[in-house]
């Protein structure tokens, strides 16, 4: 990873633990690439890659929460373009792990609000 937070950058192993470190600065903005089957495997992808690096579980999960206000998944299609699917937001439990909230679904062309819809209007507000 560079230097830069204001570059995406692509995360596919231990350099996650350096994406979480960057994102808790306390700097505003940030993004990286992760890649996942749907936003609701972000915290456990996250977790298995932070695990490998040597981040426990409880710590990936407190980082992940205190630096990602959203995530925005991607669906790629048929003919190799990729479309947004999904905004989603975290939320901790009470164990402290992170579990994404879809704030909107994108079907079939038409905007699906979820239960996480009113936090990414409150991060939306925030930008």
């Amino acid at each position: 990873m560079g230097n830069s937070r204001r570059n995406p950058q692509e995360v596919r192993g231990a350099e996650v633990v350096e994406l979480l470190a960057a994102l808790n600065t306390g700097h505003e903005g940030g993004c990286g690439t992760l890649h996942a089957n749907a936003a609701a495997d972000v915290p456990a992808r996250v977790e298995a890659l932070a695990l490998a690096a040597g981040l426990d579980r409880a710590a990936a999960h407190s980082q992940l929460a205190a630096g990602v206000e959203a995530v925005l998944h991607l669906r790629r299609h048929r003919d190799g373009t990729r479309r947004v699917a999904e905004l989603a937001v975290p939320s901790r439990d009470r164990d402290g792990t992170v579990r994404m909230l879809s704030a909107v679904r994108v079907e079939h062309g038409a905007l699906v609000p979820g239960p996480g819809e009113d936090q990414l209007a409150d991060v939306l507000a925030r930008a």
